[in-house]
């Protein structure tokens, strides 16, 4: 399966577009591409490309010097209010382990790789 996933957007809030293609996630990241489907991609979109409710993680805004894995487990545990972008508050995720959220971290830092954010 291929998915679109480079993103071509602004941190204004704008919908952002796929610009590319990406390969399916390894099989070592599948069970966090899963939870980040299950979890996740109602507001950040299949493949973190971001939705009209929310932002892509495939954007250098989370890259991990500017939004270290740790502030995913903040993000899920407690929320979020809006910074960056004009979605408005993330609220916390209750249905997600700190263990899902490691493995939805990795597989968003993948994605990011593969679209050459980091």
């Amino acid at each position: 399966m291929v998915l679109g996933v480079t993103q071509a957007c602004s941190q204004n809030g704008a919908e952002p577009k796929a610009t590319g293609t990406v390969a399916a996630a390894p099989a070592e990241l599948r069970d966090g591409e899963q939870k980040f489907n299950a979890n996740c991609s109602t507001c950040h979109g299949i493949g973190g490309i971001g939705t009209t409710q929310g932002p892509p993680m495939v954007h250098k805004v989370y890259e991990p010097n500017h939004h270290g894995d740790a502030a995913f487990q903040r993000a899920a545990s407690s929320g979020v209010r809006a910074h960056h972008w004009k979605f408005g508050d993330m609220p916390k995720i209750d249905a997600v382990t700190p263990e899902d959220v490691d493995q939805i971290v990795k597989y968003v830092r993948w994605l990011q790789k593969q679209a050459g954010i980091f």
